[in-house]
């Protein structure tokens, strides 16, 4: 005697609340937090001010933005509950963009060499360069100008990252020193840090009131 067991596929109602807003607030705040130092020396860096950024980059770019990406995934990998397409690009930038910024808190925490940020900005550019194209092609502009203002926090911490020189001071210590480019990169990192992390704040405010008051801001 055969038995037919029936495969039931189970399907959440499609939600219009993905938690775009979330990542956004994060990635911005951390931004915020990070710019001013880079171009303005504000405040300048010691040794409590690194502990005290990289427990910020951690936790709100950081750990709100691996939030949103994996509940992201879970909605549209497992619940159905996301059908749009470019939530897909959504999803793979915030994972990806969050575990990046713990990797960036731990090692502004601990005091690890910022160097290998240079190479790792690579693929983040080309990361930032596929959502541009990715929103664009869907017709969400705002999106995409995101991802413009990150392709530039990219490209400029290339340079920020790798403008340094190892000099010899008396007694044979070894000291690293920025270079006029490191310099260059710096300043730039902050200026699309500041510049983008405005645009998040308003990313932020357009997402939540369009969800929660059904208004219509640019988005």
């Amino acid at each position: 005697m055969s038995t037919l067991v029936a495969a039931t596929e189970v399907k959440f109602a499609v939600s219009a609340f993905a938690p775009l807003a979330i990542g956004f607030f994060g990635l911005g705040t951390g931004y915020l937090i990070y710019g001013p130092q880079e171009l303005l020396g504000l405040p300048p860096r010691d040794r409590a001010v690194d502990v005290s950024t990289g427990i910020w980059g951690i936790w709100m770019p950081g750990f709100m933005q691996f939030l949103t990406g994996t509940y992201l995934w879970i909605g549209l990998a497992w619940f159905h509950s996301f059908r749009e397409a470019p939530l897909y690009m959504a999803a793979l930038a915030f994972t990806a963009y969050g575990v990046h910024w713990w990797a960036i808190g731990l090692t502004r925490t601990f005091g690890g060499d910022p160097r290998p940020a240079g190479f790792m900005s690579i693929a983040f550019t080309v990361l930032s360069v596929l959502g541009a194209l990715v929103f664009f092609k869907a017709s969400d502009s705002p999106v995409g100008i995101l991802f413009i203002g990150l392709a530039g926090v990219y490209v400029s911490d290339f340079f920020a990252s790798l403008g340094y020189r190892t000099v010899s001071r008396d007694g044979g210590s070894a000291v690293r020193e920025r270079t006029s480019l490191g310099e260059l990169g710096e300043r730039s990192l902050g200026v699309f840090h500041l510049a983008t992390g405005g645009w998040l704040m308003y990313l932020t405010f357009a997402a939540t009131v369009n969800a929660s008051l059904g208004w219509t801001w640019w988005l």
